[in-house]
């Protein structure tokens, strides 16, 4: 049986009562691992905005809580700028650093220059690295060399217990639902354009952003805001599909989630949901053809709801298996810590 350890969990994403959504999977995930009977001291960034400074007061907070607590492994989730936080907090408590890549962290080494000397630093010096997706992987190992050979595959992970097969509540149909903040990358102005061309039913975007504007006043468009993340299977229940479109999708939590929900998906095919949606859960679709996002709307509107396959996906994600797996790893950082 794995010792108990004790991990000091940093992390520039973790929900609070001003950003009920902000990396809850980073909370999942933490929460298995307190059942499993570890314990752990939390650094974290718990709401949107704050400028730059923010991640240097989170460096600081770090290398005092590692002093204080002295933590067995440093958990660090994003390689950048919290990986290297995580890995000043590691030099001060002498503890093994493992550190998750979730998908910006990786896409902004070859973006901006500057990033890509302190994610190697970060890589170089990890016991272990974590991607949430295969495609991740092959991404950070081609951006990042020092990444080969140290990389495991692990996401985040879906709890089956919260997000269960949800029956159809009434309501106009179809019934579109995506979840996630309205920017450029989430592709939601496409996805509405082709919600338009489908001429049919309705859409509700759960979450906010910049492109909240573009969205607004359309026929049978509807945005929520940002909500707390024990609603969203409010919603998922009253929708027949969740669109998740991305431009890119390092991996696809609220695909994953509505999937659980026994939901079928229209998903983006370039990222990680190729890798867990399979035929007859949803559709997969290339995110910069509009035609094609309005066929395979009208095509995972035809899937059965609930939908079997889609629960089915979901269910060799569970978060405690995942959690498990993340254990093991940390287990491992532990085991080749030096005396």
């Amino acid at each position: 049986m794995i010792r108990r350890v004790r991990i000091l969990l940093v992390s520039q994403m973790y929900p609070s009562a001003a950003a009920p959504d902000f990396g809850v999977f980073v909370q999942g995930l933490e929460r298995e691992l307190a059942a499993r009977g570890h314990q752990i001291e939390r650094v974290v960034l718990d709401r949107r905005g704050g400028g730059k400074l923010r991640h240097a007061r989170l460096g600081l907070r770090a290398i005092r809580a590692a002093r204080r607590f002295r933590p067995d492994v440093v958990y660090a989730h994003f390689l950048f700028p919290t990986g290297l936080s995580a890995l000043l907090a590691a030099r001060a408590s002498r503890a093994p650093l493992v550190a998750t890549a979730h998908g910006q962290d990786v896409a902004n080494v070859t973006r901006y220059p500057f990033v890509r000397r302190p994610t190697r630093t970060v890589v170089r010096r990890a016991a272990e690295v974590i991607a949430v997706s295969e495609w991740l992987r092959g991404e950070l190992e081609r951006g990042v060399p020092e990444a080969a050979g140290k990389t495991e595959v692990i996401n985040c992970g879906v709890d089956l217990d919260w997000f269960q097969p949800l029956d159809r509540v009434g309501g106009p149909s179809p019934a579109f639902v995506c979840v996630g903040s309205l920017i450029g990358r989430k592709n939601v102005v496409r996805l509405a354009d082709a919600f338009a061309q489908l001429g049919e039913g309705t859409l509700t975007f759960v979450g906010d952003g910049d492109l909240r504007p573009e969205l607004e006043d359309r026929a049978g468009v509807t945005i929520t805001g940002y909500v707390p993340h024990d609603a969203v299977p409010d919603y998922l229940a009253a929708a027949d599909v969740l669109c998740q479109p991305s431009l890119v999708e390092p991996f696809g939590q609220a695909t994953l989630e509505a999937l659980a929900s026994a939901r079928s998906v229209v998903g983006t095919r370039v990222g990680g949901p190729p890798e867990f949606v399979p035929e007859g859960a949803g559709v997969l679709v290339d995110p910069h053809d509009e035609e094609a996002l309005v066929a395979a709307l009208r095509e995972a509107a035809a899937l059965p709801v609930p939908n079997p396959a889609a629960r089915a996906a979901a269910e060799v994600h569970d978060v405690t298996g995942q959690a498990a797996r993340v254990e093991a790893v940390l287990e491992r950082a532990v085991r080749g810590r030096p005396a």
